[in-house]
């Protein structure tokens, strides 16, 4: 299962992959949607569920299928509470992004942003979508 962790800033590792065979965890950068930082200060300020928001949704997403698309390999989800229904029709989804990775963490202090997708390190994409297969859990929140 995913779980992604929107209380800590966008330079932090904050997409935790829990396996719940052996309890091991991997925790992986993440970018949160414009919409949802629109002074771009690295900090998810708020989520929304509106279509053309550019913003993260919280809740609880079904992972789908896995397709080649714009940014590669990515999943497909779906929003599985009334926070985040309109995933699918957003094309809500986990994809790999330039503008995630360390180096962009380390020397900008802030990760590029999606348009509400959670985008990882172009790095990261393949174990985080071998984790993610059809049928997995993402929860994403703010504490």
């Amino acid at each position: 299962m995913g779980i992604a962790d929107f209380s800590l800033p966008s330079s932090t590792p904050r997409f935790h992959l829990l396996s719940l065979v052996d309890g091991s965890v991997r925790s992986h950068l993440v970018a949160h949607g414009r919409g949802s930082d629109p002074a771009h200060t690295g900090w998810l300020e708020r989520f929304s569920n509106e279509p053309r928001s550019h913003a993260t949704s919280a809740g609880a997403f079904k992972t789908d299928s896995v397709y080649a698309g714009e940014h590669g390999q990515s999943i497909r989800l779906e929003g599985l509470d009334e926070s985040n229904s309109n995933a699918a029709s957003r094309a809500i989804v986990v994809h790999g992004a330039w503008y995630v990775s360390e180096e962009i963490a380390r020397e900008r202090r802030v990760l590029g942003r999606s348009e509400g997708c959670f985008a990882v390190a172009q790095s990261s994409i393949r174990e985080v979508l071998a984790a993610l297969g059809p049928g997995r859990l993402i929860y994403a929140g703010k504490a």
